[in-house]
């Protein structure tokens, strides 16, 4: 079977169309599978980079061997992965409780080019296989992934008029393995004043919700606890 590829090596009219058809087809699967997932990167865009880096790969091959001009052949690959940093950035975005969504669309941008250069050369199979785990990665190591996080993160504002309070529950949250990822302290113009704490916790391990939450009402000098959407 690899003998199949061997003739396909060298830059042929058909061997571009080869390596354009699978340059369309490995980065429509990756895409297929981001865009199901409603993700900013999808379908087309995968494709698109995926197409544009084989171009780049052959046109250098070809400037080498066929125009037999003086040029570095990696040189274009080289300047489709660094441009690849900047595409794939536009896909991060931090929300507002900080969180950080869209690094493995990113991720898989950039294995997306490096796939259409690795085909755009001929390594038609490393460009398969790799496509192939990129899958595998985005669809069964993503559910794996899913199953070994507890719970997302769980933001609570907590409304207390003992300043000791706070201290209480942040304790009571260490004592449960949270990891207190973000704290913010408001407070208000009454007499006695009060205060709000918002509070961002994730999880390390399994913690039953309803019990956590009706221990941290009863702490004294807490008024009021609710989750903030």
């Amino acid at each position: 079977m690899l003998q199949l590829f061997n003739e396909l090596r060298e830059i042929t009219f058909l061997s571009v169309v080869v390596r354009m058809l699978l340059a369309f087809l490995c980065g429509g699967v990756i895409g297929i599978e981001r865009s199901y997932k409603n993700r900013p990167a999808g379908f087309r865009t995968h494709i698109l980079i995926c197409i544009g880096a084989t171009v780049a790969s052959m046109t250098g091959l070809y400037l080498y061997l066929n125009a037999h001009l003086p040029t570095d052949i990696s040189r274009l690959g080289a300047q489709v992965v660094s441009g690849l940093g900047f595409i794939g950035a536009g896909t991060i975005i931090v929300t507002r409780d900080r969180n950080i969504k869209g690094l493995t669309t990113a991720a898989g941008l950039w294995a997306s080019g490096i796939i259409g250069l690795a085909i755009g050369a001929g390594y038609y199979e490393g460009g398969v296989i790799a496509t192939l785990l990129v899958l595998i990665t985005e669809i069964f190591i993503a559910r794996l992934e899913t199953r070994m996080t507890y719970s997302s993160d769980l933001r609570l504002s907590v409304r207390y008029h003992v300043k000791t309070a706070l201290d209480q529950v942040m304790r009571y949250c260490k004592d449960k393995k949270f990891v207190i990822r973000n704290l913010q302290v408001t407070s208000d113009a009454e007499t006695p004043p009060t205060y709000t704490a918002v509070v961002t916790l994730r999880a390390r391990k399994k913690v039953n919700r309803a019990e956590f939450e009706a221990h941290v009402k009863s702490i004294d000098g807490v008024l009021e606890l609710h989750e903030v959407i």
